[in-house]
C-alpha cells in the first residue's frame, strides 16, 4: 500500500477554492499529491487487465507477471481487455441539496473538484473519462475519451453550477447502464440523500454488469456535527418546505438517524462490493485522491490473488 501523504504538504480546501480556474484547481491538487509522496510507485498502475491466463509460445514476455510466477512457479498473462487503458466514467450530483455549504463553497463546488481532480489525474495516466451530470434527471453526458480538447470540454461542464431539484439515483444509474457496455470504472460523488434501496438497487446493476465502482460520499461539517446553537427556521432545499427546529432538542435524533443512514450506504456498499469514501468539504482534497488510488491498488492484489488460488487449486 502506498504510504499516507504527510498532512503537512496538504493544501487546505480554504485555498484551493480560492482559486477560480478548476481545471487549475485540479492541477494544483495532482501536483501537490505527487510531491507529497516525494515518488511515485505507481508507474502504470491504470492499465487494466480482466484475468491472466496461462503463457504460451508467441506471447509476449512484457506481460509477464513476475511475482506471480515466484508465488505459483507458473508462468500467467496479463489479458487486457483491449488496447485502451482505463475507462472511467464521474457521477456528479447536481442536486439542489448539493448547493449547501457552511463554508465558503458548497458541496457542489467541493464535488466538481474533486471530479476534476480524478478526471486530470486519470488523463494523465492517458486513460478515457467520461461525465454525467444528474439531479431528479440526467443533465449532461459526455462519453469516456482521452484526448486534451475532451478534457477540456468535461471541465467547462464540470463548472457549470447544480441547482437541479430533488435526488433521483434510479435515473442516472440505469441510464449509464445503457450507455456505457464496456467494462470500466465508475466514480458516484454524491451526498446520498436519497433511500438507501434505490441506491443499493441501481449500484447493484452496474456492479451486474461488470463495472468497477467507487463512491465518494459528501457531507457538509454542518450536516455532520449539527453544531446549530439557536432555534431557527431551515429550509428544505429539495422540497421547499420551511422546517422550525431547536436544534437542542433535535440534535440527538438526528445525530442517530445520520449515523443509520452513513452506516446503511457503507453496508450496502460493503455487500456489493463498491468501495465507500465518506468525505467532509473541509477534508483535502489529496485524501480523496489517496483514497482513490489505494482502491485500484487493493483491487489490483484481489484479483492477483484469486489467480493465485485458482492455480494452486488445478
Amino acid at each position: 500500500m502506498p504510504p499516507s501523504p504527510q498532512t503537512d504538504t496538504l493544501i487546505s480546501p480554504a485555498a484551493l477554492m480560492a482559486i477560480k480556474n478548476l481545471e487549475m484547481r485540479a492541477r494544483v491538487v495532482v501536483e501537490g499529491f505527487w510531491n507529497g509522496l516525494h515518488r511515485s510507485p505507481y508507474h502504470g498502475f491504470s492499465v487494466e487487465f480482466t484475468e491472466y491466463r496461462q503463457y504460451t509460445p508467441g506471447d509476449d514476455p512484457r506481460y509477464l507477471d513476475w511475482r506471480l510466477f515466484a508465488r505459483s512457479d507458473r508462468y500467467y498473462i496479463k489479458k487486457f481487455e483491449d488496447e485502451t487503458n482505463l475507462r472511467c466514467h464521474l457521477l456528479v450530483d447536481g442536486s439542489r441539496s448539493m448547493t449547501y455549504g457552511s463554508l465558503d463553497w458548497t458541496k457542489a463546488q467541493y464535488a466538481h473538484t474533486l471530479a476534476a481532480t480524478i478526471a486530470y489525474f486519470l488523463h494523465q495516466q492517458g486513460d478515457a473519462i467520461g461525465l454525467l451530470t444528474f439531479d431528479e434527471a440526467i443533465r449532461e453526458y459526455l462519453p469516456a475519451r482521452h484526448r486534451r480538447s475532451h478534457l477540456r470540454q468535461l471541465m467547462l461542464t464540470l463548472e457549470k453550477p447544480a441547482g437541479g431539484q430533488g435526488t433521483d439515483l434510479t435515473a442516472p444509474l440505469k441510464r449509464i447502464v445503457e450507455l456505457v457496455r464496456k467494462r470500466g470504472l465508475m466514480i458516484f460523488i454524491s451526498d446520498l440523500l436519497a433511500p438507501i434501496e434505490t441506491l443499493e438497487r441501481n449500484l447493484g446493476n452496474l456492479v451486474a454488469c461488470g463495472h468497477e465502482v467507487l463512491l465518494f460520499h459528501l457531507q457538509d461539517p454542518a450536516e455532520r456535527d449539527f453544531k446549530f446553537d439557536k432555534a431557527s427556521l431551515f429550509l428544505d432545499a429539495e422540497s421547499g418546505r420551511d422546517l422550525y427546529i431547536d436544534p437542542a432538542a433535535a440534535r440527538k435524533d438526528y445525530l442517530s438517524k445520520l449515523e443509520a443512514h452513513t452506516a446503511a450506504a457503507r453496508l450496502c456498499c460493503d455487500h456489493l462490493g463498491v468501495g465507500y469514501h465518506a468525505l467532509a468539504t473541509d477534508a483535502p482534497l489529496e485524501l480523496a485522491l489517496f483514497d482513490f488510488l489505494r482502491s485500484r491498488m487493493q483491487r489490483a492484489k484481489k484479483v492477483q490473488r484469486n489467480v493465485v488460488r485458482r492455480s494452486s487449486a488445478a
